[in-house]
């Protein structure tokens, strides 16, 4: 179920991001009510933003265009002055690559153990004992096939923060 919703967020991030490069040469629309969104980029050229009509129309598209999406990326209009969070490319990160990590982490190496060494941070000349970590800690990270991505994060977290070395050197914080 998570690996579904995940793919959906997915698609619908892509097609967020390329819908960023119209709404960044459009001009700022000013806000009426409802804030930003596909919504507001929708409804920009109608007169009567202020009346509760408009506004009800307008909310209800950002529903439809994901609004948290929109402004988690910084599309049509919303400003997340145009990043992603640290923690955000984490959290998706391992969401999209659970199966391909909880391997690697197995393993203790890999590529994609090794992407994520870089986005919590771990320079690359520690990310062997960050490996060595993941591959000890493994039943702990890596409890059942009921174990989510947030779930292994959390306890990922919890195992940098018990070495010594590691806890100094990651940046990642939940």
């Amino acid at each position: 179920m998570w690996r579904t919703l995940a793919v959906l967020q997915l698609v619908v991030a892509l097609v967020a991001l390329q819908v960023a490069d119209v709404s960044a040469k459009r001009s700022k629309i000013k806000d009426t009510g409802p804030g930003c969104g596909l919504g507001k980029m929708v409804w920009a050229e109608y007169k009567q933003q202020k009346q509760i009509e408009a506004q009800v129309m307008i909310s209800t598209t950002n529903q439809i265009g994901s609004q948290a999406l929109a402004i988690s990326f910084g599309t049509w209009d919303c400003s997340s002055r145009g990043r992603m969070t640290a923690e955000l490319k984490i959290r998706a990160f391992a969401a999209l690559n659970f199966e391909n990590l909880s391997q690697d982490m197995a393993r203790g190496q890999g590529e994609h153990l090794t992407s994520l060494a870089a986005l919590m941070g771990i320079p690359a000349e520690h990310q062997a004992e960050f490996f060595a970590l993941t591959q000890q800690e493994y039943p702990v990270l890596i409890q059942s096939e009921e174990t989510t991505p947030a779930a292994m994060l959390t306890s990922l977290r919890a195992a940098i923060a018990g070495d010594p070395l590691l806890a100094q050197l990651s940046t990642a914080q939940e």
